[in-house]
């Protein structure tokens, strides 16, 4: 069991401010996302398609998204069903206090390098990253009111991006909840989407359907 699990449970009929601030967060990324979209399909990579330069980007960011995946999966498992009710400190969270939103900062640096190039997937990361700053923001807000002298410890030994690997610790045994950990696999997999995504803008351009207007490295 994660430490602090004798913490009390949220009961006292307060607001659900998590999740207003992640309904809000999604909308504001779906917005988001569709105008880097509408950008992208007239970008392109100044290095050919078959390139070295360009495979280079696609394979990184495929690893990238792969370890988003695996990342936000492992994650869950620690926190899926708690994050409201419990101060999770243990495993990914030992080393960081935001794990789960650091590999979706590696997703989405992974799904900008699918378009062959550093700048974008530079942009997307620090989109993200932009993104869950303000989230993590106005979560801390809520654990502190919620766990004030747990929270202050454990903000005082872990850092807020991390990861501070010598802090690693973990119980032998954890509860899982399966349907929270299949639900953060699945909402994971939209950053694969991004590769069929970036190869049919790629196709588009070199056809001449969509007009290159700007190249970038």
């Amino acid at each position: 069991m994660p430490a602090s699990a004798g913490a009390p449970p949220v009961t006292d009929g307060k607001p659900d401010t998590l999740t207003l601030v992640q309904r809000r967060r999604k909308q504001f990324v779906f917005g988001s996302g569709l105008l880097l979209l509408l950008v992208l399909l007239f970008t392109e990579s100044i290095w050919p398609s078959a390139g070295w330069q360009h495979e280079t980007c696609e394979m990184f960011g495929y690893g990238l998204i792969l370890a988003c995946i695996a990342g936000r999966t492992w994650c869950s498992l620690y926190i899926g069903g708690r994050k409201k009710k419990l101060l999770v400190d243990e495993g990914p969270y030992s080393i960081s206090r935001n794990p789960l939103y650091l590999f979706s900062m590696l997703g989405g640096a992974g799904v900008g390098l699918q378009a062959g190039n550093v700048t974008t997937g530079l942009i997307f990361g620090l989109f993200v990253f932009a993104v869950f700053s303000v989230v993590i923001v106005q979560e801390e807000a809520f654990l502190k009111s919620r766990f004030p002298a747990e929270f202050a410890a454990y903000a005082g030994k872990v850092p807020r991006w991390g990861p501070r690997l010598s802090g690693w610790h973990s119980a032998a045994e954890i509860l899982v909840q399966p349907r929270f950990v299949i639900t953060t696999f699945r909402d994971a997999l939209w950053f694969v989407a991004a590769i069929p995504l970036m190869e049919g803008i790629e196709l588009a351009q070199e056809a001449g359907w969509l007009p290159v207007l700007l190249q970038i490295p």
